[in-house]
């Protein structure tokens, strides 16, 4: 197994992206810490996990509270022999479907703060810990990037991120912590190509299926594991060259 004695955290661990995540770390052979705002969802993914013979934890968590993330991190730490990998996953509450023309500024700006809030926060938090050991990684959903109108401020949002991710890895490489962000057009979709076409990609991309949730959490296995352990400060692309390189 590829992340066997591992402990990870995922925050945004009830979400379709992170439940995916969580799961497919725990199939992996990590201890996989479910973090998120909503515990009686967490608990369904929790008991998903250890009804395939993973261990799995929760916490009910609100990612922008630094405070709360940093005890939590610390507990994690304590229990077991650090933190290995965290993952966020968390949404941004953005608002789409309106021309940046039309929006109100706070509409636009608030999945920026959102997103950055949350990663500078999650992302420290653990890194608190892995820079002791000299190793970790920390990995982020960025959101697709896609230049598509009446997004709001989600791809604002996305392409800080990157900014963010960027700077965490510059600062955090020289002590062993790994930095790499996810790309994903849209929303990916639950399972095998349906037979209505309702898995074909978007226009413009090379590729003709969407991502699936599985095809984004096993990226994010592989980013986390000793087989990627020279990649840092870099994204996954999974946007089937809608977002080209």
């Amino acid at each position: 197994m590829l992340l066997a004695g591992k402990t990870a955290i995922v925050h945004g661990g009830s979400g379709a992206v992170g439940s995916a995540v969580a799961l497919a770390f725990a199939r992996e052979g990590a201890a996989v810490h479910l973090a998120g705002r909503t515990l009686a969802t967490l608990e369904d993914v929790k008991r998903r996990i250890e009804g395939d013979g993973g261990v799995a934890h929760v916490a009910q968590l609100d990612a922008t509270d630094r405070d709360a993330v940093d005890r939590h991190a610390d507990a994690v730490a304590a229990a077991g022999d650090g933190i290995d990998i965290c993952f966020n996953a968390t949404s941004n509450d953005d608002l789409q479907g309106s021309p940046l023309l039309e929006m109100a500024v706070a509409d636009v700006i608030r999945p920026v703060v959102k997103a950055v809030t949350t990663t500078v926060v999650t992302a420290t938090a653990a890194a608190r810990h892995m820079i002791h050991r000299g190793s970790g990684v920390i990995l982020v959903m960025a959101g697709g990037r896609e230049t598509i109108p009446d997004l709001g401020g989600s791809h604002i949002a996305w392409s800080a991120l990157t900014g963010v991710c960027r700077q965490l890895a510059a600062e955090l490489g020289p002590q062993g912590v790994r930095v790499a962000w996810l790309l994903s057009p849209g929303s990916p979709s639950p399972g095998s190509p349906a037979p209505d076409g309702a898995n074909r990609a978007d226009e413009g991309a090379l590729l003709t299926e969407r991502p699936r949730y599985d095809d984004v959490a096993n990226a994010a296995v592989f980013a986390a594991s000793g087989w990627a352990r020279t990649m840092t400060a870099t994204e996954l692309n999974l946007t089937g060259g809608l977002v080209p390189d």
